[in-house]
This record gives structure tokens, C-alpha cells and sequence, in this order.
């Protein structure tokens, strides 16, 4: 959603808005796209200085973002997302997620996650920090591998 506001010069700027209803709408249409996820729509919610940390990596800037949006794009065969939640306290938005990709040679895996989107002045993300168990839950989609690993991470963690 975009409003319009008027700045000091009487010149009418676009202002991004977003609420809890309008990132879960768009994350879904993201994610839930015949076969391989789609940002298109969805980069344009996002700062030019955005900084993306998940288990994986840290990246900065909007062109790092969107090289890898399109990293994850090309080496997944289907990638899905169900938000089941998206709640938003001033300016810091938190979504609870699953995520199932399927990658080309191995099975599809559920990833349960969590996203802390942080909005700029401007009303763009600024920053997104994902949460997620990434080699739990990739081994747990494993035939007996499972097991051991659950096990080790009990018995060391636990």
C-alpha cells in the first residue's frame, strides 16, 4: 500500500505503508507461486541499505538481497511458505512461518521459522533478521540420520 504525503515543498512523495496484514499478503504471494518463489512484487518494500541476517549469512544492500533471493530461487525445484502469524509493534514486525523447499535431488523439507522486520522512517525495511533451525530441520526429513542427530543434539545441548 502507498500513501501519498506532502512535503514541506508542496510536493506530493510516495510513502510505503506497511501493517502486519499487508507483509503476510505479500510474503505468501511471494512463496506461494506455481513452483519457484517470486520477490518481484515484494522488493519494493525493501531499503536500498537493507541488512538481511539469517542462520546462514549477513548481507548488505539491495542488490546482495536480491542476488540472493535469486540464489535460492534458481537452486530450489518448489519453495512454499505459510505465515501463521504476523503481529506488528511500531515500527518492528515479527512473522511465524513454515517454509517447505524442495531442492532439486533431495526430498522437501519443512524449515519453522520466525522474520523480525525492522521499517526505516520511510516506512521501508530497513533490516530482517530470520530465525530458524536450518540443520534440524533439513536432518529431520533424513531416514534413520534423523534419529542420530536428534540423539547427539540431546545429549550435548539438551
Amino acid at each position: 500500500m502507498e500513501v501519498m504525503k506532502e512535503t514541506s515543498n508542496h510536493q506530493a512523495e510516495s510513502t510505503v505503508v506497511i501493517s502486519a496484514d499487508t507483509i503476510k499478503g505479500l510474503w505468501e504471494k511471494t512463496y506461494n507461486t506455481s513452483g519457484k518463489p517470486d520477490w518481484s512484487h515484494i522488493i519494493p518494500y525493501y531499503d536500498e541499505n537493507i541488512i538481511f541476517r539469517d542462520s546462514i549469512q549477513e548481507l548488505r544492500g539491495i542488490e546482495a538481497f536480491t542476488a540472493m533471493t535469486e540464489r535460492l530461487a534458481k537452486r530450489s525445484k518448489a519453495l512454499n511458505m505459510e505465515v501463521m502469524r504476523a503481529v506488528m509493534e511500531g515500527k518492528v514486525l515479527f512473522i511465524e512461518w513454515e517454509m517447505t523447499i524442495s531442492f532439486k535431488k533431495n526430498p522437501s523439507s519443512v524449515l519453522y521459522g520466525a522474520s523480525r522486520l525492522t521499517l526505516n522512517e520511510e516506512g521501508k525495511i530497513i533490516e530482517q533478521r530470520d530465525y530458524y533451525d536450518l540443520w534440524g530441520d533439513i536432518f529431520d526429513n533424513i531416514p534413520r540420520f534423523n534419529k542420530m542427530y536428534r540423539r547427539f543434539m540431546k545429549r550435548k545441548f539438551g
